[in-house]
């Protein structure tokens, strides 16, 4: 009984929040004036059509609670928005002057549409309003909820994945685009667009801009650098990589050995990493493929002609790609094995 009220109640010191009533008018300004930060890889998440959007207008004319705004606290005293994209996205197409609808996408102010109880407002836009409104409208108290950056990166990734509750869901690699922004974040972004690596992976088109191609670049340096601490959970082991190397990353050793490898495997396989008749490129098998052929390149050995395309169907590697993948013994094993076969 006391192991579970001791852990408890060490998880729950892990987790520091603050409370706020900010006015519309002030969240807007925030928004805009960066204090309040809407990462673009959460921002391009609003998908609210007007009738979503005017509904929750009318609920703050009318004083109806609203939902918390969920923010997470930066060290430079900003704020990282968690929750609500599309309640402050929308409060913002409403009330935004022409510079603040630029800055976020919307060609024109919110025109309020199948209200049922502001019946008269149909057709309105902010501007259109006495001011006596708009001065009831941006005043109007918003809860936010914050966490504060005394909580560390991994519990702000837990935080975005439970209150990620929007129409559309960010995939873990959004989250972590979100969460552990920087530098690290910032050479993922750019080695996506390294033609050797995307001539190599072949995704389905639900997947090309989901943060898939970036989690694949994610975990080649993950289990290339760490696979010794590789455990059951995929999320979490990804998660330890990416806040340790936010900190400690050998930037141009790490480049070079994807560059190289990409060049290389682009040449050996021009149809990309695939099995069988399937278009697309299975991630166990890019992971076996992938670092057994980095981690050959690092000892100096020369990969090439070492006929790729014929031995990925071979009956062992399929076995040790599918199914029950999800252990470092079977993650070690299918890497060896193309290890071995890139000898």
């Amino acid at each position: 009984m006391q192991d579970y009220v001791n852990q408890l109640d060490k998880e729950t010191r892990k987790v520091d929040f603050d409370s706020f009533d900010i006015s519309v008018k002030e969240l807007v300004s925030m928004s805009d004036e960066g204090i309040i930060d809407i990462a673009p890889e959460y921002q391009r998440q609003f998908r609210w059509p007007i009738e979503n959007q005017s509904r929750l207008i009318e609920s703050v004319f009318l004083g109806i609670p609203v939902p918390s705004l969920f923010m997470a606290a930066n060290k430079d005293g900003s704020w990282e928005l968690i929750d609500g994209v599309q309640r402050l996205n929308s409060l913002i197409h409403f009330v935004g002057n022409i510079e603040q609808l630029k800055q976020f996408g919307f060609k024109s102010q919110l025109v309020l549409k199948n209200l049922d109880v502001l019946s008269e407002y149909n057709g309105a836009t902010y501007n259109d309003l006495p001011q006596t409104l708009k001065l009831k409208f941006s005043l109007r108290p918003l809860k936010v909820t914050t966490l504060s950056d005394k909580s560390d990166l991994k519990v702000r990734f837990d935080l975005f994945e439970r209150l990620n509750t929007g129409g559309i869901k960010l995939t873990d690699q959004e989250i972590r685009a979100c969460v552990f922004r920087g530098q690290f974040n910032d050479f993922i972004n750019d080695l996506a667009s390294n033609e050797h690596f995307n001539s190599v992976v072949n995704l389905p088109v639900a997947k090309s801009n989901d943060g898939t191609k970036h989690e694949l670049i994610l975990k080649f340096f993950a289990y290339k650098n760490n696979r010794n601490k590789f455990d059951h959970s995929v999320v979490g082991f990804l998660n330890d990589y990416m806040a340790e190397a936010t900190t400690t990353f050998n930037y141009k050793k790490n480049r070079a050995t994807f560059e190289k490898t990409f060049e290389v495997l682009a040449e050996e396989l021009p149809d990309g990493i695939k099995r069988g008749n399937r278009k697309t490129t299975p991630y166990n098998l890019f992971e076996a493929i992938t670092i057994g052929a980095a981690d050959a390149l690092e000892e100096k050995l020369d990969i090439r002609g070492k006929n790729v395309s014929t031995w990925i169907d071979d009956e062992e590697l399929t076995k040790l790609t599918s199914s029950a993948t999800n252990s470092r013994p079977k993650l070690k094993s299918r890497i060896r094995y193309c290890y071995d076969r890139f000898k």
